[in-house]
């Protein structure tokens, strides 16, 4: 059996569900179960025909300028983008587990945007929601388990910019910390 890779995954999006709004960008940070950094994929992607920002959204957006030029900077046709990124996903050296904070809404994402363009999804239907475990490892109620009250020792001095990369990135290094801490409690090894 092939190792895991866990591929942290940030999306940026103009809605809150995919087809009537559109994936501004995304990027994953794969990951082996010991925090080495396997490789990056971002992409910047058109607006899907017909799809129209969320006003909300939007307004959010208003108050994130360099993100929001960040995310639409060279955007590439979904059409190209999702095959590379399967190509890419299927090149990695095991598995790919996809992994994110929260998975319910970049997973919603990502997995349409998959079937649609690429007719496939390396991840199959499952995606891992760092939430969901952060409310193991803490023992506490879901809406507890936040970053403001997870422990400072899972966190690297990374930015959490609106930028995919930069979030994918961040977040793939708080999961494998969380991975580390479940593991030294256990007696496991990676």
């Amino acid at each position: 059996m092939s190792r895991e890779i866990y591929v942290s995954t940030d999306v940026e999006t103009d809605g809150p569900i995919p087809g009537p709004h559109s994936m501004l960008s995304f990027a994953s940070a794969a990951y082996t179960a010991d925090k080495q950094l396997a490789g990056t994929f971002e992409a910047n992607l058109e607006l899907l025909p017909g799809a129209a920002g969320d006003p909300k959204t939007m307004a959010w957006w208003a108050t994130e300028p360099a993100a929001w030029a960040a995310c639409r900077k060279d955007p590439r046709d979904p059409a190209e983008a999702l095959p590379a990124y399967v190509r890419w996903l299927k090149g990695l050296p095991g598995k790919p587990v996809f992994v994110a904070y929260p998975a319910g809404f970049d997973f919603t994402f990502v997995y349409w945007y998959l079937i649609r363009f690429a007719g496939e999804s390396p991840f199959s239907h499952s995606a891992l929601d760092m939430k969901t475990f952060a409310m193991a490892l803490l023992a506490c109620d879901y809406r507890e388990a936040v970053k403001r009250n997870m422990p400072s020792s899972w966190f690297d001095p990374a930015p959490h910019t609106h930028v995919a990369l930069d979030d994918a990135i961040e977040q793939g290094a708080l999961f494998c910390n969380m991975l580390q801490e479940l593991r030294r409690r256990s007696g496991a090894h990676p």
